[in-house]
């Protein structure tokens, strides 16, 4: 990769009214690179309509398009406008109604769409076999781009350490993870921290700010963490915009603010035939408080 400036930018939605949403992340992409100079921009999950839009996937659906559609389009213009990669997260139609995915579109500076990321692990609420409203992804691709390889995975996916795992492998050099999570902010910095330092990858993790349909309430703390799992920007709960440049040559100390050498590579450093149980069915031996039902699908 080359060294570039890479920028979280948390931004409340007037729940479900597309149109102004997207017209609102328009004027942060102009701000984003008029004020932080940004040659990638990341939005938070589902910016189009808020995470819960307390609606069935059939309405839903009738909400969205497909992408590229309206809900990339305004989006593409401003990409192409600036010569910059804009991350979309948006719920996306899929092959039929009621069929609606939970997306991030990496649009590119010619105002293409570069590739679509579909979350692969719905939060339980949220995954309609549990009563909710997305439809699980089956793919994960690492984007070769003119900055770098490119991962992208959505909130809850960063619970899953396989997955970040799979697109390290895979290539990526930076993974972006656009969020809505309501949970706190030390599981949201340490599994920030943990994928990127597993994995020696950024990790770009911009978390949405305010309330959805669903009276759920978003606390932003936007991050970008270093390959050596330091923290390089730090949002509030506000709305704000945190960029960085990022180095293309970050894992040679141990540690920040230390000439002393790193020696270790997680990647090559695995000792691979231990994992062969690991994909495997399980479960807690602690109990949830509830457990929601879903559909398991056999995924490439």
């Amino acid at each position: 990769m080359k060294n570039f400036v890479a920028a979280g930018v948390q931004i409340a939605v007037k729940p479900n009214d597309v149109e102004a949403n997207l017209n609102k992340v328009v004027k942060w992409i102009d701000k984003a690179v008029d004020e932080y100079e940004a040659e990638l921009i990341v939005f938070p999950e589902s910016i189009t309509t808020g995470f819960d839009p307390a609606m069935s996937a059939d309405e839903l659906y009738e909400l969205v398009s497909p992408i590229p559609g309206k809900v990339t389009d305004p989006v593409a213009e401003a990409a192409k406008k600036h010569g910059v990669y804009v991350v979309l997260p948006t719920y996306e139609c899929g092959e039929e109604p009621g069929v609606v995915y939970n997306s991030s579109a990496l649009i590119g500076p010619d105002g293409e769409v570069v590739g679509v990321y579909r979350k692969t692990h719905p939060f339980p609420t949220e995954r309609l076999a549990g009563g909710g409203w997305a439809t699980p992804g089956g793919e994960a691709k690492v984007y070769d781009t003119e900055l770098g390889k490119i991962g992208m995975i959505l909130c809850y996916d960063g619970d899953f350490p396989e997955l970040s795992r799979l697109l390290a492998v895979r290539g990526a050099e930076v993974i972006l993870r656009p969020s809505a999570l309501l949970r706190s902010f030390d599981i949201w910095e340490m599994t920030n921290k943990a994928r990127a330092y597993d994995n020696h990858v950024y990790m770009i993790g911009v978390n949405a700010v305010g309330p959805d349909a669903g009276n759920n309430y978003n606390f932003g703390h936007s991050m970008i963490v270093s390959p050596i799992a330091q923290k390089l920007a730090q949002a509030r709960g506000v709305e704000e915009i945190i960029a960085v440049e990022l180095d293309n040559d970050p894992i040679k100390n141990v540690s920040f603010g230390t000439k002393s050498p790193m020696i270790f590579d997680h990647l090559e450093d695995r000792n691979i035939g231990m994992y062969e149980e690991i994909l495997k069915e399980a479960k807690s031996q602690f109990e949830p408080s509830k457990r929601i039902p879903y559909k398991k699908t056999e995924n490439k």
